[in-house]
């Protein structure tokens, strides 16, 4: 059945999900990395589509950005599609020097001060665990990969743009660095983890450096789209 926001059918989505912020690159992910994609979604230009890595099915599909929009996606696959795993494959501006661009991070838990969780179901805490066991098989496959990633807490942001601080204040990353112990920020994986949660489900994250804050630099559309693919070779790695 049809909800909404995705025209799939039961059973045309996979048990697992990869779930990046921007359509284009579920697209990519699906084109470069499964055998016989087919597109089961389009409503909204949120593109999703289901085939096979190795022989396993899978499928992958765009969430939008901000916590309301995964928080729609995710939690109607979870509950209207009958997936037990989704694993955000993002990208983030790093806070922690340790990390430049295209660094991988495996997302530990999510930091937020938004409003989803508690309006959703009235949880009001600030901090939110990404899957244990989901996560766990996450960093099992990026050690078979040879491929290094740096595991912490990420800052899940309602603001994109923000307003520069008081000469006399820290600024704000640096707050949620040093107070919070967040390493980077992007905008969805509290909900994500929060719905996993309801659910009974699983939900985790890689996350791609795309920019930095200590430092000022940015990676460019084509390569957020394109180039992230050490993550997208982990996610699959679960398979």
């Amino acid at each position: 059945m049809s909800t909404p926001h995705n025209s799939a059918e039961k059973g045309d989505i996979a048990k697992t999900v990869l779930m990046p912020g921007d359509p284009l690159r579920a697209k990519f992910i699906a084109e470069n990395f499964l055998d016989n994609p087919r597109l089961f979604n389009e409503v909204r230009g949120m593109l999703g589509y289901t085939g096979t890595y190795r022989g396993k099915p899978v499928s992958v599909m765009g969430s939008g950005m901000g916590q309301p929009s995964i928080g729609i996606y995710s939690y109607e696959l979870f509950t209207e599609y009958d997936v037990d795993n989704i694993i955000r494959v993002g990208s983030c501006g790093a806070y922690d020097e340790n990390l430049d661009l295209f660094d991988v991070m495996l997302v530990t838990d999510a930091y937020s001060d938004a409003s989803y969780a508690r309006m959703q179901s009235g949880f009001d805490g600030k901090v939110l665990a990404a899957s244990p066991q989901l996560t766990e098989k996450l960093r099992q496959s990026a050690k078979d990969l040879n491929i290094t990633v740096f595991e912490g807490r990420t800052y899940s942001s309602d603001v994109f743009y923000y307003e520069p601080e008081a000469e006399d204040e820290r600024p704000l990353w640096k707050v949620l660095l040093e107070d919070h112990n967040c390493l980077g920020v992007e905008m969805e994986s509290f909900a994500l983890f929060h719905n996993a949660k309801i659910t009974g489900k699983q939900g985790a994250c890689l996350l791609t450096v795309s920019d930095t804050i200590y430092e000022y630099k940015l990676t460019t559309p084509e390569q957020r789209e394109k180039s992230f693919t050490n993550m997208m070779e982990i996610a699959l790695g679960i398979l």
